[in-house]
């Protein structure tokens, strides 16, 4: 496999010719002012064969309590049901329904 360096301007005017390289299994280095900035190559073909079922068996052991529903208090949580504690990272479960106001970051003048 060959590499062909260009500079930006020659990778515009070529591109089509650079295209038909690659093609052929040839690698493009585009560099600018001598320094590589990116690389032109072939993608890889898309799979064109199903991928095969059942490769992992026997390797995976899920466990029974996996199937078994939620405890209520963890289902709660989800639809925001508050199991005695206090979540004060969300503007709406604070007392004032807002975030809490912060001291202003200096990025001004100082005198």
């Amino acid at each position: 496999m060959t590499m062909i360096v260009v500079n930006i301007f020659e990778a515009k005017a070529k591109l089509s010719q650079f295209i038909e390289a690659i093609e052929r299994g040839e690698r493009v280095l585009i560099c600018k002012r001598n320094r590589p900035v990116a690389e032109l190559r072939a993608v890889a073909p898309a799979r064109s064969d199903p991928r095969p079922i059942g490769l992992a068996k026997g390797r995976l052991d899920v466990p029974d309590a996996f199937f078994e529903p939620l405890p209520d208090e963890f289902i709660g949580a989800f639809y925001g049901e508050d199991a005695g504690r206090r979540h004060w990272k969300v503007a709406e479960n604070t007392p004032t329904g807002r975030y809490p106001k912060r001291a202003p970051r200096g990025r001004g003048r100082r005198r």
